[in-house]
């Protein structure tokens, strides 16, 4: 349908791609530590939405654009390493004590609370100049040069990553969102946590930096 082939193939991969951790298992994990399951959560909807950016531009060829632009590459990969690094430097450097304090004004400001969730983790994806290569690279291996509906093709292919990634990254955000609970009432192995996940985040924005095209 729509000249998409191997179509059993690509729901593997997916799957594999999604179980290998990446920036985005790492960003959702470390949401899930700091705030809890709604927050993990939260943070996998807003990677799903950017996936669907993702999706969307490469149905429509600018993917294929950016890939080729070696200035666009590089500008995109800066500021998403830049964005990585800040999300992990304010988990290392955050105090338990801050956490307690801001806790009442969380509650009073949820709704707002949720959106930065969200976006934090759509640019979190959006940002990501690997994920634009993946799209670019990995998708049109799945869809016939032929075929007179290749947008079509891709903007199906793309739904069923998103789908896929939506169950996966929620799943990831549920049992690293158990793991918090059980230790809420231990501040210091959480803080810990934090630390752990924070440098993770430091690490890849580095990697991703210094990631040659």
């Amino acid at each position: 349908m729509f000249g998409i082939t191997h179509f059993g193939f690509f729901v593997v991969a997916v799957f594999l791609l999604n179980v290998t951790p990446g920036p985005d298992t790492a960003y959702i994990v470390g949401r899930s530590v700091a705030q809890g399951r709604g927050a993990g959560l939260m943070s996998a909807l807003g990677i799903s939405a950017g996936c669907c950016v993702h999706s969307l531009a490469c149905a429509f060829g600018l993917t294929a654009l950016l890939a080729a632009s070696a200035t666009a590459f590089t500008v995109i990969k800066f500021v998403g390493a830049l964005y990585l690094i800040y999300l992990g430097v304010r988990l290392i450097f955050t105090r338990p004590a801050e956490n307690e304090a801001a806790s009442p004004a969380r509650s009073a400001g949820a709704p707002k609370s949720l959106r930065q969730l969200f976006l934090q983790g759509f640019w979190t994806n959006v940002l990501n100049p690997k994920v634009v290569l993946f799209f670019v690279s990995f998708f049109p291996q799945f869809v016939t040069t032929g075929s007179d509906h290749k947008a079509l093709a891709f903007l199906s292919l793309g739904v069923v990553f998103v789908l896929m990634s939506t169950v996966w990254n929620g799943f990831v955000a549920w049992i690293a969102g158990s793991v918090t609970q059980r230790f809420s009432g231990k501040p210091a192995v959480k803080r810990w946590l934090d630390r752990g996940v924070g440098s993770a985040f430091v690490g890849l924005g580095i990697k991703l930096a210094t990631a040659s095209r």
